[in-house]
């Protein structure tokens, strides 16, 4: 194991600790927030009609990703949509620990400025529970997707899992990382 450490993960240990702690004076370090995990999912509803659709869907959630994806299956059979139980319909890949926080860094401080007219996300879009969801509408604002290679712009699922017990306490995390909020 290298001891290589990502900066998000550094300035959570060295500042966000510290001001998380201050804000809602926590008695022990264990109660303290952080990042536990983050989701990243493609729905290629054309896949029913297209099976080419969902390697290129899996190519660039592995390319932004830096890991390969599950293809996500139907549950059960829908006529109105054509759809087959077992049939492909997605991709998702969970990301923790290192390529966690370099994920989130490249989404904050790369993707996101690159989104057009960008004004911030929603601070309502938490679910109770300290988790945060919320999407892009393009793949390809991420540097590690080639635009002149992309056939289809896909949009993405993220969601941002925290061990935030409120969704105050889960807003203030992500936001001290430099997450773009709406004021």
């Amino acid at each position: 194991m290298s001891n290589y450490e990502p900066r998000l993960y550094g300035q959570y240990k060295k500042e966000i600790r510290s001001i998380l702690q201050e804000r809602f004076s926590y008695a022990n370090q264990i109660q303290i927030p952080s990042l536990t995990k983050i989701v990243l999912n493609i729905g290629v509803g054309e896949a029913a009609s297209d099976s080419k659709k969902i390697q290129s869907a899996v190519a660039a959630l592995t390319a932004v990703s830096g890991q390969k994806p599950v293809v996500t299956v139907a549950r059960k059979s829908i006529a109105g949509f054509k759809l087959r139980e077992g049939q492909p319909i997605g991709a998702m890949v969970t990301l923790r620990k290192a390529r966690m926080y370099e994920f989130f860094d490249r989404l904050i401080n790369i993707a996101l400025p690159r989104v057009r007219d960008f004004r911030g996300y929603s601070a309502k879009s938490f679910d109770g529970q300290g988790n945060y969801c919320f999407g892009l509408k393009e793949h390809v604002t991420f540097p590690e997707i080639h635009y002149d290679d992309v056939d289809t712009v896909w949009g993405m699922n993220i969601v941002v899992c925290t061990s935030a017990q409120t969704d105050a306490e889960a807003c203030e995390l992500i936001s001290a990382f430099g997450f773009p909020f709406k004021k």
